[in-house]
């Protein structure tokens, strides 16, 4: 049975680990446009989506561990 702290320990490592992925894409996507290299749309345009992605990895997870 899935308990009210690991789905609050969920929500913090979901918002922690995609602030972390998205904001790392970001910052290195605008500093790679900002010198011009168009690579690095690339990894600015899709940051937000790969960190909400972490987190839909990490809900499957905790949902698997659900009795039917």
């Amino acid at each position: 049975m899935v308990t009210r702290s690991e789905i609050l320990v969920l929500g913090l490592t979901a918002g922690v680990i995609g602030s972390l992925v998205g904001g790392m894409m970001l910052g290195v996507g605008m500093g790679l446009i900002s010198q011009g290299a168009h690579l690095g749309w690339l990894l600015a345009l899709p940051g937000a989506p790969a960190g909400g992605l972490v987190g839909l990895l990490l809900a499957r997870r905790l949902a698997k561990r659900l009795p039917s």
